[in-house]
């Protein structure tokens, strides 16, 4: 890596653009004093992050930007860029070219870019940390800093050589973490004073609120007790309201096929009530029969008195009126009974024959005179009765063939209607069965309807919807004890809830708000212990890291610190000790103002070093001094160029900047100044402003700074061979 170009825009008197290249070797400038050279050095100071005027040769930042003249105006803003040749990647990034830059407005506002992209001061102090470059080493010595490592405090002088070593990110780091483990500390001490003061309300909240969260235990679980038991219920009382439906489907169809069996049923006896007239005339032809049959024995019986009464007659003698009278009697008998045969009305003959008797009896109780004659006569009209009542007799047989067919038929008409009858009734009872299975269905139905009903009641009395549950099936699965058992829990946790009563909801509002910030003060106390747990071994290894590697390369800057003094003086001893660090209180709290953390990047670290600091001894040949305060100013900036060359031969850096360090040499000095730069610069690039011809003439490019009429810096260069 080497330093490559350096553009300035209105900074101090360079107004207009002006752009330096550097060799990788020594480049010199060179001019007349107020000329502006040295500007070129406070330029590369600011870039590198310097924060301090007055290191910088001003009152104010404002003093930075080029003022104007009477010929120019002036500027507003100041500018400078650094262009690195980053080819070896000697800084952590993936660029050849790197470039660094830093701009001020008149207005104050700054502005720092790293690659043109924005980035804070912090991480420019830090990126140049890491390549061991810095504004409180030796990367650049200012004008009338000759002799800074003699005149510097030990512990300057410690942070000067940490510099050169690049333990300066390390310190950097070590500086944050203390401040941050500082600030935590204090943080924690803030968060435990608040959380003292909450705690004491914050118990009797939680006295006060033990309540609620007790309801809200209890209504968790009533909660999951109710989607239980109602998911259950619920699900219990759909699937029998389900299974319901397709049964009272099934009894609908079996009815109507019923149903339309027993109208054909009908419709046949409809067909069998046609031939009823059939049937009942049958039946009472075989009454009329029966009753034929019961008159034809009277009958019979009758004429058998008849006969008794002529044969009566005949022994007895009677007047012939008499007889002629019970002839015409006899007549009368025949001709009913033929009357009778004609009408088939035997009840006519029955009561004619009683007629007749009673008058032959009394003809015959008065007697004839003549019976004789007319006994013939009574027999010839009893043979002529008798032949009518066998006509009679001819007539109740047919009768009776008739009515043994019309009762075979009443027999098959019975037989037929019975079973038609039976059938028809069968069905009935079947269709009525069907009809009280189908009642019954709808009874259950309507029973599981109003449990349904009970339930949503249930429901609604617990605050919620029946609809809620329909997704759940805790229930599956339980039987009707555990429903039980649920709904004695249900009903005591209500019961619980009763007791507890309505709770303040501001009460409420305030104690979770309290106890969140609890909660939150309490985690935050928690990180911050944990913060300070870990910045404290973040601290512990960075000074470890750093006294290690100090320690290391001590013994050797020793070694090459002696060796140039007596270079340069042509003998004598030089020596660097080590001395412990007196330990500072810690500020308290109220002392303790937070600053932003790039800040403090840019503090002078040499008070937060632990390890002490670096005195200096040397011994000048031919002199006796007791201390550095009796050195000449030539001697004391021999002594720290011895300091500077020591270093740097242990550990090279990229490039540094000296101002006028050769001014207090004198010619012999000046020459073994040159020829020493000279062999460093195979190693480190040097930035040289100078009056001395034996510096110039050691360098590759020398740049010429000339004021010019308007009052601003020019730059001539000239490449020397």
């Amino acid at each position: 890596m080497r330093l490559k170009t350096l553009e300035l825009v209105g900074f101090k008197s360079f107004a207009q653009k002006t752009v330096l290249d550097f060799t990788s070797g020594i480049t010199a400038v060179v001019g007349p004093n107020g000329s502006g050279k040295s500007n070129i050095i406070d330029a590369l100071r600011w870039i590198l992050g310097e924060r301090e005027a007055k290191n910088i040769r001003g009152a104010r930042a404002e003093d930075l930007i080029f003022a104007g003249t009477p010929q120019r105006p002036r500027s507003g803003m100041a500018q400078a860029t650094i262009v690195f040749d980053n080819s070896d990647h000697f800084f952590p990034v993936d660029y050849n070219e790197v470039s660094v830059t830093r701009k001020l407005a008149r207005e104050g506002t700054s502005e720092y870019l790293l690659n043109e992209a924005p980035v804070r001061l912090k991480d420019i102090i830090d990126f140049f940390a890491q390549a061991r470059l810095g504004t409180k080493g030796l990367t650049i010595v200012n004008q009338g800093n000759s002799d800074i490592f003699v005149k510097a405090d030990p512990k300057e002088r410690r942070v000067m050589v940490e510099e050169v070593l690049g333990l300066r990110q390390f310190q950097l780091k070590k500086h944050e973490a203390e401040r941050k483990l500082f600030n935590t500390k204090i943080n924690l001490d803030k968060v435990r004073a608040m959380l003292d003061e909450i705690m004491p309300h914050l118990r009797l909240l939680r006295r006060q609120a033990s309540k609620w969260e007790k309801q809200a235990d209890v209504e968790k679980e009533l909660r999951q007790l109710e989607e239980q038991y109602f998911g259950g219920r619920l699900f219990e009382i759909t699937k029998d309201f389900q299974g319901l439906e397709p049964q009272i489907e099934k009894v609908n169809q079996e009815s109507g096929i019923k149903n339309q069996e027993l109208k054909q049923l009908n419709a046949e006896l409809q067909k069998v009530e046609k031939s009823l007239p059939a049937g009942r005339q049958a039946a009472q032809k075989k009454l009329q029969l029966q009753g034929f049959l019961n008159k034809k024995s009277l009958l019979q019986k009758e004429i058998g008195r008849l006969e008794a009464q002529i044969e009566f007659l005949s022994s007895q003698p009677k007047s012939d009126i008499k007889g002629a009278e019970a002839i015409r009697l006899l007549e009368e008998v025949r001709q009913t009974l033929q009357k009778a045969a004609v009408e088939n009305d035997l009840g006519i003959l029955k009561t004619a024959l009683r007629g007749l008797a009673e008058k032959i009896e009394r003809l015959l109780a008065s007697g004839t005179e003549d019976r004789g004659g007319k006994i013939k006569e009574l027999e010839k009209t009893k043979t002529k009765i008798l032949a009518d009542l066998a006509a009679i007799d001819g007539e109740l047989a047919e009768l009776a063939k008739t009515e043994d067919k019309l009762a075979e038929n009443l027999r098959g008409f019975n037989a037929v209607f019975k079973k038609a009858f039976e059938a028809a009734e069968a069905k009935k009872d079947e269709i009525q069965k069907l009809e009280n299975e189908k009642n019954k269905l709808l009874f259950d139905k309507e029973r599981v309807s109003i449990h349904r009903q009970e339930l949503e009641n249930l429901a609604m009395q617990s605050g919620r919807r029946l609809k809620e549950f329909e997704a759940l099936r805790p229930g599956l699965g339980q039987s009707p004890q555990d429903f039980a058992e649920i709904e004695k829990r249900m009903f005591k946790l209500r019961a619980e809830l009763a007791g507890i009563g309505e709770l303040d909801p501001a009460l409420i509002k305030e104690a979770q708000e309290t106890e969140g910030r609890y909660n939150f003060l309490s985690g935050q106390m928690a990180d911050l212990d944990k913060a300070s747990e870990d910045l404290t071994v973040l601290i512990k290894d960075l000074d470890e890291k750093i006294h290690a590697e100090f320690e290391g390369a001590f013994k050797s800057i020793n070694e090459q610190f002696d060796r140039y003094f007596k270079l340069m003086f042509d003998g004598g001893k030089a020596h660097l000790k080590l001395i412990k660090d007196e330990p500072k209180s810690q500020p308290t709290s109220e002392e303790v103002v937070e600053e932003p953390v790039e800040d403090a990047a840019d503090e002078d670290l040499g008070h937060k070093v632990d390890h002490g600091g670096l005195e200096v001894s040397v011994s000048i040949p031919r002199k006796k001094i007791s201390g550095l305060d009796m050195l000449s100013g030539g001697e004391r900036s021999l002594v720290s160029i011895a300091a500077l060359f020591a270093l740097i031969s242990v550990s090279p850096p990229p490039f540094l900047v000296l101002d006028e360090v050769d001014a207090a040499l004198d010619e012999r000095n000046a020459r073994r100044f040159a020829d020493l730069i000279k062999d460093f610069a195979k190693k480190t690039q040097f930035l040289l402003v100078t009056h001395n011809r034996a510096t110039m003439e050691v360098a590759e490019i020398l740049y010429g700074i000339t004021m010019g009429d308007d009052g601003t810096s020019r730059v001539l260069s000239l490449k020397l061979e």
